[in-house]
């Protein structure tokens, strides 16, 4: 069964979408070698990538991290329900896509606020009939709304993993911290907590280079250091499991990461440096590329 009928009424999603300004939704989804997307998140991803040229391995390990994290809590930790916040535009192998291939009766809401997330929503609805998933437009920073809806598909009574992605650098810390505590507080025991989160701790010259390029174009930016990264587990009440707060690339490694189909070398060629992002083998990482701290909590 698939979520609720979503409201798309072209003239409202054409009046919110600020094509002109990027955002970061977009920008992710310029680095997964998505296609929905504009100009200025074009560009942002371009100057990115020109500050830090091995800067997509942090987007895309984040994605693989992701891939880890609900690997594992659907195999080893029977969690059949999922709260992904921030979801970014359909990509390959969603959250729901992971999990529902392990247990397919398990419940995914996704949440994001940006419009054109939303205009595509109905490719994260492809649930099995088992499952069930449902989408929800809103902000990060409206928790009670988020659980108000959530509770139309999950059930609260259960545990919940809740994700959040690559999503707390753009939340200023006087709002973050209460967010994730008020989102917790609402779960039960037994329920998780997925979280990355850029940094400055590992190799800081070179992500400091790139929240220059997103500041510059008006997005909330904030690096957080290991200790302040797992304040988010710790004021939530909840205990890190191993290996805690690690680089992406070491949390739970597998070494699985999927390899690009490569193209044509000719066609290759003839891309500019952005577009060739997507046909990267993020196999030959080396601590020196990552600026991403992932871990897992579990709520007592």
């Amino acid at each position: 069964m698939s979520g609720e009928t979503l409201s798309q009424d072209p003239a409202e999603l054409s009046r919110r979408i600020a094509s002109s300004k990027a955002h970061p939704a977009r920008v992710y989804d310029v680095f997964l070698g998505g296609k929905d997307h504009y100009p200025a998140d074009r560009n942002a991803a371009a100057a990115g990538l020109a500050a830090n040229p091995r800067g997509y391995l942090d987007v895309r390990h984040n994605r693989d991290f992701l891939r880890r994290a609900v690997t594992t809590l659907a195999e080893d930790d029977g969690i059949r329900q999922f709260l992904d916040i921030g979801t970014g535009l359909p990509t390959s192998e969603n959250v729901h896509q992971i999990a529902q291939r392990t247990a397919p009766e398990t419940r995914v809401v996704y949440v994001d606020n940006d419009p054109v997330v939303l205009a595509h929503a109905r490719a994260l609805l492809t649930s099995g009939p088992e499952g069930r998933t449902d989408y929800i437009d809103a902000d990060l920073t409206s928790p009670a709304q988020i659980l108000e809806q959530a509770a139309r598909t999950l059930d609260f009574t259960r545990p919940i993993a809740l994700c959040l992605v690559a999503v707390l650098h753009f939340v200023e810390d006087e709002k973050a911290y209460p967010i994730v505590r008020e989102l917790m507080d609402a779960l039960p025991a037994g329920s998780r907590l997925v979280l990355s989160h850029l940094t400055d701790d590992l190799n800081p010259e070179s992500i400091r280079a790139v929240q220059r390029t997103y500041t510059d174009r008006g997005f909330t930016f904030v690096l957080r250091n290991r200790k302040d990264i797992g304040r988010f587990f710790t004021e939530a009440g909840l205990e890190p499991a191993a290996p805690g707060v690690v680089p992406v690339h070491h949390w739970r490694a597998d070494h699985a990461a999927p390899v690009p189909e490569q193209p044509d070398e000719s066609y290759l060629a003839g891309l500019e440096d952005i577009e060739k992002v997507r046909y990267k083998d993020i196999n030959d990482v080396t601590d020196a590329d990552i600026n991403v701290y992932g871990g897992l909590g579990v709520k007592a």
